[in-house]
C-alpha cells in the first residue's frame, strides 16, 4: 500500500516565488520504500478567463512577453493568452473580473467557473481557477493594456471563432490554460 510521509521541509529561496525543498518517505505499492527529495515552487494560485462575444462570434486574447517561453524555444516570447492573474489573497471571481478590466478595459458583470487545474504539478503548487466570460463591445470602459506600476505591456487581440480555431490547429497558441479554455469552449458549444 502506498504511503507518503513528509520528513523535512526547508525554504531554499524566497523571492517572487518560493522554492522549498522536501524530503519524503515514500512507500510504493509493492511495499518498498525510499527517501525522495523534491523541490516545489510556490508563486500562489491564479485565475484565467476566456472572453468570448456570442453576438460577434469573437474571442478576445492578450499578447504579452513571457521570458520562460522565450528561454525555452519560443521564437520571440510573445504568447497569445486568455486574461489571467495571481489571486493575491482575493477570491478567484473578484481577481478575474479585476484582471479582465486591467488587461482589456472590459468590465464584465458575470463570469462562469468551469473548473480548476494544476498546470505543472510535478514542480509547482499553483492551482488555476478557470472561467468563461461573455462580453459585448459595450462592456469596454477603458483601454486596457495592463498596469504601468506592474510594468505590464499587454496587446489586446480579437479573433473570430474561425480564426481562433485555426490558431489552435496550427499550434500558434501554446499557453496551456488558454488551450484548455478554448477547447472547453469549442467542445461545449460556446465557440462554434
Amino acid at each position: 500500500m502506498r504511503k507518503i510521509e513528509i520528513l523535512a521541509k526547508k525554504i531554499l529561496f524566497h523571492g517572487w516565488s518560493t522554492l522549498t525543498g522536501y524530503d519524503l518517505h515514500y512507500t510504493f505499492a509493492d511495499g518498498t520504500s525510499h527517501i525522495l527529495k523534491r523541490e516545489i515552487y510556490n508563486s500562489g494560485d491564479g485565475a484565467a478567463a476566456l472572453l468570448f462575444n456570442p453576438s460577434k462570434k469573437t474571442v478576445l486574447l492578450v499578447k504579452q512577453y513571457r521570458l520562460a517561453a522565450h528561454l525555452n524555444g519560443h521564437p520571440d516570447g510573445f504568447l497569445l493568452e486568455c486574461c489571467a492573474g495571481m489571486l493575491d489573497q482575493k477570491e478567484p471571481e473578484e481577481t478575474m473580473k479585476n484582471e479582465i478590466a486591467e488587461e482589456t478595459g472590459i468590465f464584465v458583470s458575470e463570469i462562469f467557473k468551469i473548473g480548476e487545474t494544476f498546470a505543472t504539478p510535478g514542480a509547482h503548487m499553483e492551482k488555476i481557477y478557470l472561467f468563461l466570460a461573455p462580453y459585448e463591445d459595450s462592456f469596454r470602459k477603458g483601454s486596457g493594456g495592463g498596469l504601468a506600476e506592474e510594468h505590464e505591456d499587454i496587446e489586446i487581440v480579437e479573433f473570430s471563432y474561425e480564426e481562433v480555431k485555426k490558431l489552435v490547429k496550427q499550434g500558434e497558441i501554446s499557453d496551456s490554460k488558454t488551450l484548455i479554455l478554448l477547447q472547453y469552449g469549442m467542445l461545449n458549444g460556446y465557440i462554434h
